[in-house]
């Protein structure tokens, strides 16, 4: 979709999808796939070499973009570095790394390369440990893996520093980057769809792979910049139905939405547009629009925006929480993309074309493997 705000936010108004025919070297003939463009030629600071890898490096293109890092420093001159929280979520890190170091191997060798770098690049904690050292922050720092759940859930608890007083800023979000493991095991799941996903589609396939980085600093509401949206409410559950199909009639999801509504005080009248986790896989948008209607029935539109990015995993609730931040400023309802008609068996409202109309607060759903849910409230107070 493109690096930063105007380009993602051009992307939706455009319908502009960043999907695109995998590789050869993927060995996924006829699945499609959204990398960002040009990451390869992204470089770390000289200091924080070691810390290079695919997933470092889309954190550091994100650091760049809208003034982010620039912003944090700002926090970081009023507060002080010691009060800067780091909480960031991933599924996989840089396993790249190790897949390339693995190969790197002569073929009598049992160990790794001596030159490959674990705790730099592949270890679930790199990702937060260069954050952290590239902002100059000491606050508290770690990184979430709850599968894809993990960029929503980063929002939730760095909230939680905040309202107990150990931060008075967090650097929240998520970063996944595509990897052969991670491509080959939806494969193996037989959860691929052949071409774009097109979730809530009656003949809807399955899932695209993409990968993405989402970033955002929580602020205390008086220390916010003037117009700045909040998160207005978080909600998570965990109901352990199966390791990797979701709870057929969606009782985690429910809660998780009704715990978001609760923190935010609202009732479900007043979300003006959800956006679903809908992966495009049969069992999760079918489970999702039972959950959905269930507490909102037909009066709130939904719909999914992983037909531009494809499914980016942990950073999928990170990615969709900034797209959210843009429909509110925007007044804009995202239809699907691809998608002329849903599925007849859907019981609620699924835009399918862009709707533009006030929106003053939105909720975001991400759900992932093991039973995990995690629903965001974004918007104006």
């Amino acid at each position: 979709m493109g690096a930063g705000l105007a380009a993602t936010r051009a992307a939706l108004h455009e319908r502009r999808g960043g999907l695109g025919p995998s590789a050869p070297e993927d060995a996924l003939p006829g699945t499609w796939i959204g990398r960002v463009a040009g990451l390869e030629a992204v470089a770390l600071p000289e200091p924080l070499s070691r810390f290079t890898c695919r997933n470092n490096r889309l954190a550091e293109l994100a650091l760049r973009s809208d003034g982010f890092a620039e912003a944090v420093l700002a926090a970081r001159e009023r507060h002080g570095p010691a009060r800067i929280g780091v909480v960031l979520g991933t599924s996989t890190s840089g396993i790249a790394e190790t897949e390339a170091a693995y190969r790197r191997r002569q073929p009598a060798e049992t160990a790794l390369p001596a030159d490959f770098d674990f705790a730099g690049t592949h270890d679930l904690f790199s990702l937060a440990r260069y954050v952290r050292a590239r902002l100059g922050l000491r606050g508290p720092a770690l990184t979430l893996s709850t599968a894809c759940t993990s960029g929503a859930r980063s929002f939730l608890e760095g909230a939680a520093l905040l309202r107990t007083g150990q931060c008075d800023a967090v650097v929240v979000g998520g970063v996944d980057t595509v990897c052969r493991m991670t491509l080959q095991g939806f494969n193996a799941l037989a959860l691929l769809a052949q071409g774009p996903c097109r979730p809530c589609a009656a003949d809807r396939g399955g899932i695209s792979i993409g990968e993405a980085a989402g970033l955002a600093l929580l602020q205390r509401a008086e220390d916010a910049p003037a117009g700045a949206l909040a998160l207005l409410g978080a909600g998570a559950s965990s109901d352990g139905h199966h390791m990797s199909s979701p709870h057929p009639e969606g009782l985690g999801a429910v809660t998780a939405m009704q715990a978001a509504l609760a923190s935010a005080g609202l009732t479900p009248e007043g979300i003006d547009y959800i956006n679903l986790h809908g992966t495009g896989t049969r069992a999760n948008d079918t489970m999702e629009d039972r959950a959905v209607s269930h507490l909102f029935g037909v009066a709130v539109p939904c719909s999914s925006t992983k037909g531009w990015s494809g499914h980016t995993l942990g950073a999928s609730g990170a990615l969709e929480a900034v797209i959210a931040a843009i429909c509110v400023e925007d007044g804009l309802v995202p239809g699907c993309l691809g998608v002329e008609v849903p599925d007849p068996e859907f019981r609620a409202d699924v835009a399918t074309a862009n709707r533009h109309a006030p929106v003053r607060r939105v909720l975001s759903n991400s759900f992932g493997f093991g039973g995990s849910n995690c629903s965001l409230i974004i918007g104006r107070a």
